[in-house]
């Protein structure tokens, strides 16, 4: 028997694989209205943020385009967030995943999103998390502080589907510890 959690995340999958609205490239889905929903009402249920049920733009965008967006700006003074995919050498060479923009109030994911796989889902759940952050203007010591609460409900999303971060994105505790901390 599958847990409320588990169901509820299979429901999003579902509603993400058939409900989304395909764009110009037959490869790349846009995630549909009740799935954002669905996903704000989880986050809001199973973690402390506030269920605000105004939905982000989202961009399907080319990987340059997101690389290039990761240093548009200063981190400090206008958050951006940065989901990455693997740690292929230095902590801050990771390949970028996704980036959500809190003065666009966007998430730009990459051509190629269907959003059909957990890894996939993820990802917008952990953009959709500072989604949240942003629009109930919570406070954090530092951008990367922000970044605590994404990566646990990513790692949660995921671990309904009996996965982690560290097989699906390769952030092992180390990665996770100074991904989130402040270091002055």
């Amino acid at each position: 028997m599958l847990s409320r959690g588990a169901l509820f995340a299979a429901v999003v999958a579902l509603a993400v694989y058939g409900a989304s609205n395909v764009s110009a490239s037959p490869a790349t889905a846009h995630p549909s209205q009740r799935v954002l929903k669905d996903i704000v009402i989880w986050l809001s249920t199973n973690f402390d943020l506030p269920r605000i049920l105004i939905n982000p733009n989202i961009e399907i965008v080319p990987r340059a385009e997101i690389e290039a967006r990761r240093y548009k700006g200063s981190l400090w003074l206008a958050p951006h967030d940065i989901a990455v995919e693997s740690q292929r050498g230095p902590l801050g060479a990771r390949e970028v995943v996704a980036v959500y923009d809190d003065a666009m109030k966007t998430i730009y994911l990459p051509e190629g999103w269907t959003g059909t796989t957990p890894a996939e889902q993820s990802v917008l759940v952990h953009e959709m998390v500072h989604h949240l952050q942003g629009l109930g203007e919570l406070k954090y010591d530092c951008p990367p502080a922000r970044e605590q609460l994404a990566y646990a409900a990513q790692d949660e999303w995921l671990r309904l589907s009996g996965l982690n971060l560290a097989d699906e994105f390769e952030i092992d505790p180390f990665t996770l510890a100074i991904s989130t901390r402040c270091i002055y």
